[in-house]
């Protein structure tokens, strides 16, 4: 399998080539999970794969209103998942990302038995439907006699969302809160392991094949074991390319999709981010930039052809694009589009300048 069908399967499986109606929690739903610690430039992963020209507004009101939640998940970092669907998940994953995390507990001196007493703490401080930010939640702790502030405090609140006790609340402003986490997911799906680790394996590689074991042990954090038993579970499709093994699940494409398109991915976009084996699109250190997983990526064709960066503007949003080769006319004028788009997502007018 080339690796331009591997990229333009890819987008396509993503819904960035072919974005779906619905709302942000479908498109969540569809990818399993969405890496969001930025948690701006997340909304826009999950806008840019929306058909209709989706605000940052509307996107916000979906998390504002629990259709979208935001914890600890998989990697130990922040993830939107889907209200029916944190459950299960975290059961699935926390102990991997407990055991991945327990060094630096220690380190800060977190007892287990200084964890549960903090869980008590947080339940009573959120009951009754209370939405506290985390400094707020640290003060109820060092009330009962627990040290809470800086990197301590925040292994404190992770515990408790991959405990399954709390997750995100709506906003204040800007502030993030925490809310209990069976108030904002009543509903929420419990599944035996083999179940969960079934439908995780399916989310994943339905719509990021085709992709590797080794992507897939990246992205939840499991063990190759566990990859190996979901895909067979699952009936998945190897195929071979460049000495790599990759699986696909879902029906092959009638044609080949096509990739010719310019796209503004956002930091830690599930494009790039999830990959381990990146032959197909890679997105290393490349010439003028830095690796460009930690920077918005400007793609073309499927592949990474540099990064850009909004600027701050007055009366609008700036937005400079810095490529790493020659533009052709209609790139350009495929860039202007794409950041026309943005634009109407952050709902300002838009320029942009090409270094």
């Amino acid at each position: 399998m080339p690796d331009a069908l591997i990229a333009a399967q890819r987008l396509r499986n993503e819904w960035v080539t072919t974005p779906k109606g619905g709302g942000p929690a479908e498109v969540v739903r569809w990818l399993g999970a969405v890496q969001a610690q930025e948690y701006a430039f997340a909304k826009w992963a999950l806008a840019l794969r929306m058909r209709d020209e989706t605000t940052d507004a509307r996107i916000e009101r979906a998390f504002q209103q629990g259709h979208i939640l935001r914890t600890h998940v998989m990697r130990p970092t922040w993830h939107f998942v889907a209200p029916a669907d944190i459950r299960w998940m975290l059961e699935l994953t926390a102990p991997r990302v407990k055991r991945a995390v327990a060094y630096y507990d220690r380190q800060l001196e977190l007892e287990r038995a200084t964890l549960n007493r903090a869980l008590d703490v947080f339940e009573r401080a959120l009951g009754d439907r209370t939405y506290l930010t985390r400094v707020e939640l640290g003060a109820h702790l060092e009330r009962a006699g627990i040290r809470a502030r800086g990197q301590r405090l925040a292994h404190i609140a992770m515990h408790a969302e991959l405990e399954g006790v709390v997750c995100s609340g709506p906003r204040r402003g800007k502030q993030f809160t925490y809310a209990l986490l069976a108030d904002r997911a009543p509903s929420a799906r419990r599944l035996p392991r083999d179940e969960s680790l079934g439908e995780l394996t399916r989310r994943f590689f339905r719509s990021h094949g085709p992709a590797t074991i080794r992507d897939f042990v990246w992205w939840s954090g499991l063990t190759a074991a566990d990859a190996r038993r979901g895909l067979e579970s699952n009936r998945a499709r190897p195929s071979s390319s460049g000495g790599l093994t990759y699986w696909t699940i879902g029906r092959a494409p009638a044609s080949a999709p096509s990739a010719a398109r310019v796209h503004l991915l956002p930091i830690y976009d599930e494009y790039l981010v999830p990959f381990r084996d990146r032959d197909a699109v890679p997105h290393g250190p490349m010439t003028a930039v830095d690796d460009v997983t930690f920077q918005h990526a400007l793609v073309i064709d499927g592949q990474v052809a540099g990064t850009w960066r909004r600027a701050g503007g007055a009366n609008g949003c700036a937005v400079q694009v810095f490529p790493t080769r020659r533009l052709t006319a209609p790139e350009r004028r495929a860039i202007l589009r794409a950041v026309r788009r943005y634009g109407s997502f952050v709902g300002a007018p838009a320029s942009v300048s090409i270094r």
